[in-house]
């Protein structure tokens, strides 16, 4: 029987990508997934320095670890349990410290050596700890693996160049580093041959895509040509920086059919003097203006955004700042926060500036009535209209519905296909339908069953997958960039 691996991933969709190419590693070594971790050989923590309570999180979990471990110990097996990325990068040895019993931790630049801290936790009789402070292999290089046929996540850069107060990630991952433009295509051809019809593209700051590189960024460059790519139908990506958006960018999204109309744009604050207390080095006025040009250039796109409330040092006025922008955008969509200092951020040492909790939470409670209002009212402008929907997962809540996404990245539930034993649906996660949407929610929408359908290869896969039973989500295993040969695709039963 091979081993079994079981990663559980914290924080962002850069986590999410790592996740995968450590999946991919670990599969390459002959591990296999499991979804339990009690029936795993090898745990693997992949944890955020981002997210609030990011520490409790997971010391909490290495202490149900620690029991797992020692019951397969008293039964004669073991449990190799690893911590990487970002809280990894920032602690160090005091994972190890706070939890000996951990095999391996490694920081955010350490993903390729992953087999080989394995095989030095096999013979150490201490935790197995390597840190490096510099990208040497981008992770892309790294197979990956797939959770679902149809959309991958690619990184175009890592780390970032900004020193926004609030923000610890240019600590944990470094400065921008961009991907050559020819391995990002070849790696987006590699994946459309493998069934993928949408990429996320990531990087901390999409925008400055190439700045190293060419000294000016390449990002709309970039998204023309991925437009160039026969099969990929959808490309999206994320986070851009207001401060590096450019009219050619725009420009290059409104001319490329297949790049999709929507903008993820971190507002943060709309106060001036909060934004440069944070030093986001933007304005309110040049965002509203970059607001402004993309529904001129792209009427349908949609906007979400992140907001955080009692930054250090905000006051009534600064807040009510960030209540006009809000209004005066009417986002379809925005995650909101209220501050927590993050240790290691300058912010975290602005004590006497801090908001009192009951404050901020007072401000909290004005902001999300109105978020929620404005994002209702751009979901039930969908009603009555016929949406090209990307199929995606069942509905979380409802087996009776399928879960998709517009062009503009809003959630539609929509008729799942009926089931006829041993007959592939006519439609399933993948494929692209059109369909009326019926009613709104304020996060998400509710439509018809399809007008149309238009079949696409994963979608086929994963109907003839679910008329065997093997269920609608694959362990897909593709090969990084630059290897010599494909590794095997493997079906795995939903779960």
């Amino acid at each position: 029987m091979p081993r079994r691996y079981h990663i559980r991933t914290f924080g962002c969709q850069m986590n999410e990508h790592d996740s995968g190419r450590a999946a991919g590693v670990l599969e390459s070594l002959g591990y296999r997934a499991t979804s339990s971790p009690e029936d795993a050989d090898l745990v693997l923590l992949n944890t955020c320095a981002v997210r609030e309570n990011a520490d409790n999180k997971l010391y909490g979990t290495l202490g149900h670890l620690k029991s797992t471990k020692d019951a397969r110990q008293a039964a004669g097996q073991d449990l190799t349990i690893v911590v990487g990325g970002c809280l990894a990068q920032k602690d160090g040895v005091t994972v190890a410290e706070r939890a000996p019993w951990v095999d391996v931790v490694y920081g955010t630049h350490n993903l390729p050596a992953l087999p080989a801290l394995l095989a030095e936790a096999d013979s150490a009789e201490l935790p197995v700890v390597e840190l490096i402070e510099q990208l040497e292999t981008f992770p892309s290089a790294l197979p990956a693996k797939r959770e679902v046929r149809h959309h991958a996540w690619v990184s175009i850069s890592v780390g970032c160049d900004n020193s926004c107060t609030f923000c610890i990630v240019p600590r944990l991952r470094g400065g921008e580093r961009s991907r050559r433009p020819g391995e990002i295509i070849h790696e987006i051809r590699q994946l459309v041959e493998d069934g993928v019809v949408e990429v996320t593209l990531l990087g901390q700051n999409v925008n400055s895509y190439g700045r190293d590189l060419f000294g000016a960024s390449r990002f709309a460059e970039l998204l023309r040509e991925l437009g160039a790519i026969d099969g990929l139908e959808r490309v999206r990506f994320t986070s851009p920086h207001p401060r590096d958006f450019t009219e050619e960018v725009l420009e290059a999204m409104a001319e490329t059919p297949n790049v999709m109309p929507h903008l993820h744009l971190p507002l943060q604050s709309g106060s001036d003097r909060i934004l440069r207390l944070m030093r986001r080095s933007y304005r309110r006025r040049r965002y509203l203006r970059l607001v402004e040009r993309t529904r001129q250039l792209l009427p349908d796109a949609a906007l979400s955004t992140d907001i955080i409330v009692g930054f250090p040092g905000e006051t009534e006025a600064d807040f009510e700042a960030t209540l006009e922008v809000v209004d005066a955008v009417r986002f379809d969509q925005a995650f909101t926060f209220q501050y927590s200092p993050r240790p290691g951020t300058p912010a975290a040492a602005l004590v006497e500036a801090f908001v009192p909790p009951e404050v901020v939470a007072e401000r909290y409670g004005r902001l999300e009535p109105m978020v929620r209002a404005h994002s209702l009212a751009r979901h039930q402008a969908l009603v009555g209209t016929a949406q090209e929907l990307l199929i995606e997962s069942p509905s979380k809540s409802d087996v009776r519905r399928w879960s998709a996404r517009t062009r503009g990245n809003h959630l539609v539930h929509l008729p799942a296909a009926p089931d006829t034993p041993g007959e592939p649906p006519a439609y399933a996660p993948g494929d692209l339908v059109v369909a009326e949407v019926l009613e709104a929610a304020t996060n998400y929408a509710l439509a018809a069953a399809p007008e149309q359908v238009r079949h696409t290869a994963a979608g086929r896969a994963t109907a003839r997958a679910m008329a065997a039973g093997d269920g609608w989500r694959t362990a897909t295993v593709t090969p990084g960039v630059g290897a010599a040969r494909p590794l095997p695709i493997v079906a795995t039963p939903a779960g």
